[in-house]
């Protein structure tokens, strides 16, 4: 249950401290207690990411792990994790930023976008909750979409995954641009429309961006 609190999900350095988090060495420390007092939880995250917590029993001084412990049952147990799991929670929503994507590539574009525009990923799809789109915000029309697929759907042979961008191109140049290996045919696009563009590949990331500000103004 715990895992999934923070799943694709890394900490915000200033929003930590604004929270109340205190910098010691290479770590953030937040002390909450818990059961009106009668247990100390101390959550700390590290600068790469990674989040521990410690519970000790206040009265004994002595560390507390049964919560940690899905097979252990019975009212206090449960209040403990059920608390454990609230303070989690509220830190996660408070202090850490979404990252669905993964790739140097798809972190660089998502921060230019943001910066240049000021458009936002959108993850339309419950069913898909590792896609997102981005659009204008004067017509609300798609010109970024940021998939993660198997590379076998895109034709190639692996059934490894993979992070792509899909833009919008202009027709007439479709067929000069289209090679079936840095750029494809529009992955469950109009293929008349998009192209197709695995992150992390052959293709700059200057060109990328030069293609992300021509497919938005191709939907003006």
């Amino acid at each position: 249950m715990t895992d999934k609190i923070w799943q694709n999900k890394k900490p915000n350095l200033a929003k930590l401290i604004l929270y109340g988090f205190e910098k010691q060495d290479d770590e953030y420390l937040c002390h909450r207690t818990l059961l009106d007092g009668q247990m100390k939880l101390t959550v700390s995250v590290s600068q790469d990411g990674t989040l521990r917590t410690e519970m000790t029993d206040c009265a004994t001084g002595e560390a507390y792990i049964l919560h940690r412990v899905p097979e252990a049952t019975g009212a206090f147990v449960g209040q403990v994790r059920t608390e454990y799991e609230a303070v989690l929670e509220e830190i996660v929503a408070n202090c850490f930023d979404t990252e669905i994507f993964k790739s140097k590539q798809a972190k660089q574009v998502i921060e230019y976008i943001r910066k240049t525009y000021g458009d936002e990923l959108e993850f339309l799809w419950q069913k898909f909750p590792n896609n997102a789109v981005v659009r204008r915000q004067d017509n609300q029309k798609w010109y970024v979409a940021i998939l993660t697929v198997s590379r076998r759907k895109l034709g190639f042979d692996s059934d490894e995954n993979a992070e792509i961008i899909d833009l919008r191109a202009n027709p007439e140049e479709m067929t000069a641009i289209v090679d079936c290996i840095n750029y494809l045919p529009g992955y469950h696009m109009n293929k008349k429309h998009w192209v197709t563009i695995p992150l992390d590949t052959a293709i700059p990331t200057d060109e990328l961006i030069l293609q992300i500000d021509d497919s938005r103004r191709l939907v003006k």
